[in-house]
C-alpha cells in the first residue's frame, strides 16, 4: 500500500486496539538508487498491536527465573567451572511468545516456556554439561530447534518436533567439542551453515593432550549440504570464548570473527569465492576476548564492534586489593612491542579500526562477560550491558567465597559518541553473570534482559522505563531452509533519522539471540518506510508503518 502512513499516538494506544490484525499482499517497487526491480520479492504482512505497560516504575525490575547454573565442584569453584553457561531466547512453540532457554553445567538444561504476562513454565531437559546454547530452524521445517555446545564432548542437538515437543538427535557428522557457535547462510544456498570453536584450554584440563593428539581443537565451518554438514578445517587451534558472523570487509557476505581468551590473537576470515581467506585487518584487539557484538551506535550505516574483557571499572583501594592477582600479573608481563592486544574493552567502526572505546566511556567494565547493544530507553540509539563478575579457588583465594563480586553495567549511549553509566536504571546485579541476552518478553514493545548467572539464580530483568516508542519485525521466510532470515539487514527510515539492525543467531558470550528486531525511537518519530535486504540480495519495502506495533514479515517469492 505505497504512499500512505499512519501512526497512533497516545490514548489511542493499544488498550482498544489490542486485537487488531491486518493481512496484507504487498507486491513494491524498487526504492531509487539502492535495488533494481528484478531484486524486488513481494511479502505478506500481519501487524500485531502490541501491550501498553502496565506499570512505569521508571527504571528495570528484576524477577528471579527457575534456573541456577552450578558447577560439579558445588561451593568451590575451579578452573574453567567459572565460565558458567549461556542463555537464547526465541519463540520455540510459535505462539507469539518468545520462549527462554539457559544452558547449565552440574545440573540439568532449562527451557522457560512463555506463557504470557512474564509467567513461565519450567522444562527441564535431560543433561547438563553445556556451555553456549543457540535456538535456530536448523532443518528449515518452520520450527526453532535448539544446539547446546558440552564442556567435554560434541553439541547436542534438541529437534522441534512441534506443539512443545523437542527429541534429542544426532545431527549429522558434527562430532568436535565445539564451545562459541553460530549460524548462517554461508555459501547462500538457502540453508543455515555453521561455524564453531573449541575453547582448548578448557579441553587440555578436561581431556588432557588426547583431544590435540585427534586434532579435535580449532575453528570449523560446517556447510549444510542438504542436511549434512560437510566439515571444513580453518585453524587447529582456538580459545574461543565468542564467535561472531559479519560483513567485516564490506563486500556484502558475511565474514568470520573468532574472539580467543589468554595471548592467543582473534581469529578472522574473509569469505570469497575460491573459499575462506584468513585476515588480520585489526591494529587493536582485547586480549582475552570474553564477548563479540556489533551495532551502528551512531546511525550512520556502518557498524561499530564491542569486544568486552577485563578492566575494573573504578580504582579505588577495595578494588585494587581484590583484584590484586590480576593487576600484578600484568604488571609483570606487559605487552609486547607491536602486540595489538589490550587489557580493556574494545569498540571500533568496521573499516575504520581505531579503538575509540575509552574516549566513548565503555574501555572499563570490570570481569566482563556478554556484552550486547540494544535500545533500552528507546531513544533512537544503541546502549550497551555488560554482565560482570569472577569467582575461582585459586585466583581469588584471597576473597570470600574466592569471588570477585561486581556490579553489571548499564551505559546510555548519549547520541554523540559518549556512553554514560546508568545505576538508577536498576541493572547493576551482582550475581556474577555469564550469559546474557535481550528481547521483549512481555510484548510491550521495550526490550527486557536475561541473565544467567553463575551459582546463582538467573534473571529476567522487566523493563519499566516507559520511554520513548518501537517497531518489532519477524521475518519469516517459508521458501528457504533459512526460515527466520539470519543474515538479513533491515533499515528503518524516519523522518528524521535511519536506524539499521541485523538478523543474527548469536552474539555477546556464548548466548543466542531473537530472531525478532527491535527498533526504539521518541514518541514524535514519523516512521517512512522499513527496508529489508534479505540475506540472499533480495530487498522489501514497507511504507505503512505503525509505532508499538509487532510486524510479522512473510516473504512469498523469490528474485
Amino acid at each position: 500500500m505505497p504512499g500512505s502512513q499512519r501512526t497512533v499516538r497516545g490514548s489511542m494506544r493499544y488498550s482498544a486496539y489490542r486485537l487488531f490484525r491486518m493481512l496484507i499482499f504487498l507486491s513494491f517497487l524498487p526504492v531509487s538508487g539502492q535495488t533494481s526491480p528484478e531484486n524486488v520479492v513481494p511479502v505478506t504482512l500481519e501487524s500485531v498491536l502490541l501491550n501498553e505497560s502496565a506499570s512505569c516504575a521508571g527504571r528495570f525490575i528484576a524477577h528471579d527465573l527457575d534456573h541456577s547454573t552450578t558447577v560439579p565442584g558445588g561451593d568451590e569453584v575451579r578452573m574453567f567451572e567459572a565460565n558458567g553457561g549461556g542463555v537464547a531466547i526465541n519463540d520455540l512453540d510459535n505462539d507469539g511468545d518468545l520462549d527462554i532457554v539457559l544452558a547449565n553445567h552440574a545440573d540439568m538444561n532449562t527451557i522457560l516456556w512463555n506463557e504470557g504476562g512474564l509467567r513461565f513454565r519450567t522444562q527441564r531437559l535431560s543433561h547438563g554439561d553445556s556451555r553456549a546454547v543457540t535456538m535456530v530452524d536448523v532443518d528449515g521445517d518452520g520450527w526453532l530447534d535448539i544446539l547446546f555446545t558440552r564442556t567435554k564432548n560434541a553439541p547436542t542437538y534438541w529437534h522441534n518436533e512441534g506443539g512443545g515437543h523437542l527429541v534429542q538427535q544426532f545431527l549429522p557428522d558434527i562430532g568436535k567439542p565445539l564451545y562459541a557457535i553460530n549460524w548462517a547462510d554461508l555459501d547462500n544456498d538457502g540453508d543455515l551453515d555453521l561455524v564453531g570453536a573449541t575453547y582448548d584450554a578448557g579441553l587440555l584440563i578436561d581431556l588432557g593432550r588426547d583431544f590435540l593428539f585427534k586434532g579435535d581443537g580449532g575453528v570449523y565451518y560446517y556447510q549444510n549440504d542438504n542436511g549434512l554438514f560437510r566439515l571444513n578445517v580453518l585453524a587447529i587451534d582456538a580459545q574461543a570464548l565468542a564467535l561472531m558472523l559479519m560483513d567485516i570487509n564490506g563486500d556484502g557476505h558475511l565474514d568470520i570473527w573468532v574472539g580467543n581468551d589468554f595471548d592467543m590473537r582473534d581469529q578472522m576470515w574473509y569469505w570469497t569465492a575460491d573459499g575462506w581467506e584468513a585476515v588480520e585487518p585489526l591494529t587493536t584487539m582485547t586480549h582475552s576476548t570474553m564477548s563479540l557484538d556489533f551495532g551502528d551506535v551512531d546511525n550512520d550505516g556502518r557498524s561499530e564492534v564491542f569486544s568486552s574483557d577485563m578492566q575494573p571499572y573504578d580504582d579505588t583501594r577495595q578494588t585494587r586489593a581484590a583484584w590484586g592477582p590480576i593487576l600484578r600479573d600484568w604488571l609483570n608481563y606487559p605487552p609486547r612491542p607491536g602486540d595489538p592486544q589490550v587489557n580493556a574493552n574494545v569498540l571500533q567502526s568496521v573499516g575504520e579500526w581505531v579503538d575509540r572505546a575509552a574516549t566513548a566511556g565503555v574501555d572499563a567494565s570490570g570481569w566482563s562477560w556478554s556484552g550486547k547493544f540494544g535500545d533500552l530507553d528507546q531513544d533512537g540509539f544503541l546502549d550497551l550491558y555488560v554482565v560482570n563478575g569472577f569467582m575461582e579457588a585459586n585466583i581469588f583465594a584471597h576473597l570470600p567465597d574466592h569471588e570477585l563480586v561486581e556490579e553489571n553495567q548499564v551505559l546510555r549511549n548519549t547520541g554523540n559518541g559518549q556512553f554514560v553509566p546508568m545505576p538508577e536504571w536498576g541493572l547493576g546485579s551482582t550475581r556474577s553473570g555469564r550469559g546474557m541476552s535481550m528481547a521483549d518478553l512481555d510484548s510491550d514493545g521495550d526490550l527486557d534482559i536475561v541473565v544467567n548467572n553463575l551459582r546463582g539464580t538467573a534473571e529476567l530483568f522487566e523493563n519499566q522505563l516507559c520511554q520513548g516508542s518501537s517497531l518489532q519485525v519477524d521475518l519469516f521466510w517459508p521458501e528457504s531452509g533459512n526460515t527466520r532470515a539470519i543474515g538479513t539487514s533491515l533499515i528503518l527510515h524516519t523522518r528524521d533519522s535511519v536506524y539499521y539492525r541485523d538478523v543474527k543467531a548469536a552474539s555477546g558470550y556464548i548466548s543466542g539471540d531473537a530472531a525478532r528486531i527491535h527498533f526504539g525511537f521518541p514518541d514524535d518519530v514519523d516512521l517512512q518506510r522499513l527496508e529489508i535486504r534479505w540475506s540472499d540480495g533480495a530487498v522489501s519495502t514497507l511504507d505503512t508503518l505503525i509505532d508499538n506495533t509487532l510486524l510479522r514479515v512473510t516473504r512469498v517469492g523469490r528474485p
